[in-house]
């Protein structure tokens, strides 16, 4: 599980083509107490830590992720967003997270808005149930609240601390996100549906 408060960017510093997988080889922001086996979130995809040296951990990415996801654009020397898995005890400063990508959604708009900037997100139409304003969304692994919500766009409002920490003041109209909706959120649309028939 994961909370959707990066703790940092990383660096793309190899990819390798296999015949059923990717391996990335990623230099981390942190390696303390990260063994083999962890679960690291990688633009808000769960990824599972293959080898580790010094500070570049190795991931091998299935092509269903591929497909489903950003991470199959991705190309050395691109950055981005690393969170470290939840342990017991933890503070949860976002939300809860699995790291299991619904859908990618593309840059619509971006302006900026004082020491911010705005984002507008175009979603697949299959996933405008669960657009709920004020809800939360996790975009490439970053927890954020929902604004106006327009057909199958909404609105995020990016602070100066969220472009700091992550890589989302990067990110140009046309550029594919990452998109998990809210557990939460999932479950109950998806009793509503089974209770009214509507699905």
């Amino acid at each position: 599980m994961f909370t959707g408060i990066v703790q940092g960017t990383g660096k793309i510093v190899e990819v390798i083509e296999g015949k059923a997988i990717k391996s990335f080889k990623i230099e981390v922001p942190n390696v303390d107490s990260l063994d083999i086996g962890a679960s690291v979130s990688v633009d808000g995809v769960c990824l599972t830590a293959t080898s580790i040296e010094n500070k570049i951990v190795s991931f091998d990415v299935i092509q269903e992720t591929l497909s489903r996801t950003t991470l199959g654009q991705i190309e050395v020397d691109e950055l981005v967003n690393i969170e470290r898995s939840l342990k017991f005890g933890d503070e949860i400063g976002g939300h809860l997270l699995s790291g299991h990508i619904i859908a990618t959604g593309i840059v619509n708009d971006k302006s900026k808005s004082g020491e911010g900037f705005d984002l507008s997100i175009l979603t697949p139409p299959s996933i405008e149930k669960f657009l709920i304003e004020k809800g939360y969304i996790a975009i490439d692994g970053i927890s954020l609240t929902i604004g106006e919500i327009n057909n199958s766009r909404f609105n995020l409002h990016i602070i100066p601390e969220t472009m700091r920490q992550t890589t989302i003041a990067s990110k140009q109209i046309g550029d594919a996100v990452n998109i998990e909706i809210d557990s939460t959120t999932q479950t109950i649309v998806a009793t509503v549906e089974r209770l009214t028939g509507n699905n």
